[in-house]
């Protein structure tokens, strides 16, 4: 059997999960490190149709043998493959090196360590005094989307970005992502123990030990009575082990031959929240490359329907978002409920001429597992649907929110 041909179907059994994929050479050197959000299609790609790049065509023709490791997250593939490529300089790896694509993220040496993020051809521009300011340097990222990147990280280490000189808390700290440099709550020595510790031992790779260290913490506090950092313990724990991933890889560096991540890069969700036939309101959020554009949330106050229906409820809001032109449109529509508020929307696209997928995720009879509706049966929707589970939840539940929040607004507004 043809090499190629026997490397395919190898990876036809390869699982549809995050990973990273190994690309071997006939005396067993490494030639090349990848990550994917599906192993199956991502490898796949690779021998089937056209490959474009030269350098491509090279490696694969010199592949003998394929192997992969699984991982919770396409977050946890991006640091694995950083970390074989910092050990292993795999030669293919080398060869593609983008200083435009290849990132890094580094820890400062300050009082309160800073974290940041560079790209190669910044790091290169230090020299090594400079350079000796980073006390930890990670990566490199090939492709990474550091924005989007940042921002998931922040919340699952709470890692600070404000001054201790700060006059006030800050906005993270509000919300619940800073434990309050600025605010003067956290000592040096703390903050490096609770925030900066931990998030250097996740991007070593080591989740598991880590989860297990702060498991230890957590019934400590529980014990001592520090039920408010037992709790955010608990928390931590709990989305480190549902890490729910965003677009983290840059569009243009990263396909799977099918639609990933970043093949719907703006998203609008709406809900509809009411108080019986009185106070309905609709909502609209809108997420680019799986980070909220709050500038663009919209809020509607219904205005035309009588008594209780949100499927009339969303048809107005719809209607209303439509004579918008001038707001840019979204690569799918997700909406907060199921076959009656897809159906209706469809209906009201097909009367507009709009062709742009329709989402409906509601939480099923039990209310205790989310369930998609479809406007049109696709495979390639569907798959990528159930391949990003994570972030359409994150939209549906910030829709939510940001519906009870201009409800409750209402309210206050009448008494």
């Amino acid at each position: 059997m043809d090499i190629k041909n026997d490397l395919l179907q190898r990876a036809k059994t390869f699982p549809d999960t995050p990973g990273v994929y190994f690309f071997y050479g006939k005396n067993n050197e490494l030639l090349y490190v990848g990550k994917a959000t599906s192993l199956k299609n991502r490898v796949k790609s690779y021998f089937l149709g056209k490959r474009g790049l030269r350098a491509i065509e090279a490696m694969i023709d010199q592949v003998k043998s394929i192997k992969y490791k699984q991982t919770d997250s396409v977050l946890e593939a991006i640091i694995l493959e950083a970390n074989q490529i910092r050990d292993a300089h795999p030669k293919y790896n080398v060869l593609g090196k983008d200083d435009k694509s290849w990132n890094y993220i580094v820890i400062t040496r300050d009082i309160y360590p800073h974290v940041k993020t560079l790209r190669e051809h910044e790091l290169k521009q230090f020299g090594i005094k400079e350079v000796q300011r980073f006390q930890y340097v990670f990566g490199p990222y090939p492709g990474l989307n550091t924005k989007a990147t940042m921002v998931l990280l922040r919340k699952l280490f709470q890692f600070s970005t404000c001054s201790p000189q700060a006059k006030r808390p800050c906005f993270y700290y509000q919300m619940g992502q800073c434990l309050g440099v600025c605010a003067h709550t956290i000592t040096d020595t703390e903050y490096k123990r609770r925030v900066i510790g931990p998030f250097v031992q996740f991007l070593k790779g080591n989740k598991k030990r880590l989860i297990g260290t702060l498991e230890k913490r957590m019934k400590k506090a529980s014990k001592e009575q520090k039920y408010e950092e037992a709790a955010r313990l608990r928390n931590q724990i709990f989305r480190l082990q549902r890490i729910q991933d965003v677009a983290l890889l840059n569009q243009s560096f990263f396909k799977d031959g099918h639609k990933t991540d970043t093949s719907f890069y703006r998203i609008e969700g709406y809900d509809i929240s009411n108080l019986g036939a009185t106070g309905k309101v609709g909502s609209m959020v809108v997420f680019e490359n799986g980070v909220p554009k709050k500038s663009e949330y919209k809020k509607f106050k219904i205005q035309t329907v009588v008594g209780q229906s949100d499927v009339d409820c969303l048809e107005e809001v719809i209607l209303r978002r439509l004579k918008h032109t001038e707001w840019k449109y979204p690569d799918l529509f997700l909406i907060d409920g199921g076959k009656p508020q897809v159906n209706r929307v469809k209906r009201i696209f097909q009367t507009f001429g709009v062709n742009i997928p329709i989402v409906g995720i509601a939480k099923g009879p039990q209310r205790k597992k989310n369930e998609f509706f479809f406007a049109k049966e696709e495979k390639q929707l569907t798959k990528w649907v159930y391949q990003n589970q994570g972030i359409l939840v994150q939209v549906r539940d910030e829709a939510h929110r940001f519906a009870i929040s201009y409800q409750r607004s209402l309210r206050k507004i009448k008494k």
